[in-house]
C-alpha cells in the first residue's frame, strides 16, 4: 500500500515548517555574558540599566564600584544590561539575569530576584545584589522583565 504523494508532501512540509519555527525562535535568543555579579554594590536603589557607550559604562561602574577599574566592553559590538536589586536586610538575596530575547525590534532582558527561604539562617548584614551582563548591541528599545520563580 503506497502513500499518496499529496499526503507525503503535506507531512514533509509540516515537518519543515516545524523545524524552521524551532530554529527561528532559538536564533532570537541573545548570548548573555556575565561581566560582574554579587551581593555588594554601592548602588542601593533598585534599578535596571542599559549602557550603550563607554562614557555611560564608566559612570555606571564608578557608581557601582568606585574602587576598581571597569571591565573592558567593546561598545561597537556589545552593550551592557544590569539589574540592581537595591539594599536588602540580609544575605541570601540574588539578582539573576536568566536570558535575553529579541521580540520584534525590542530586546527583552529576563531576570529573577531570588530571596532566602523563610527558614534560612542568614547573616544580618545589609547587601545590595546585582547582575551585570554584556549582550549583543542593538538599536531598538530594551525592556526588563522580572520572572516569577
Amino acid at each position: 500500500m503506497h502513500d499518496r504523494p499529496e499526503t507525503c508532501t503535506a507531512v514533509t512540509l509540516t515537518a519543515v515548517l516545524f523545524f524552521a519555527t524551532v530554529l527561528n525562535s532559538a536564533a532570537q535568543d541573545t548570548v548573555v555574558n556575565t561581566v560582574a555579579k554579587g551581593g555588594m554594590s554601592s548602588i542601593e536603589e533598585p534599578r535596571q540599566v542599559v549602557v550603550r557607550t563607554a562614557a555611560e559604562w564608566q559612570a555606571l561602574w564608578k557608581q557601582h564600584d568606585g574602587d576598581s577599574a571597569a571591565p573592558r566592553v567593546d561598545f561597537t559590538q556589545s552593550m551592557v544590561a544590569a539589574v540592581f536589586l537595591g539594599s536588602r536586610p540580609t544575605t541570601g538575596f540574588a539578582a539573576d539575569i536568566t536570558g535575553v530575547k529579541t521580540e520584534g525590534n525590542r530586546t527583552v532582558v529576563e531576570y529573577l530576584e531570588r530571596q532566602p527561604p523563610r527558614d534560612a539562617i542568614v547573616a544580618q548584614v545589609l547587601t545590595s545584589p546585582f547582575h551585570i551582563v554584556r549582550i549583543a548591541r542593538t538599536a531598538g528599545s530594551v525592556e526588563f522583565r522580572r520572572l516569577s520563580k
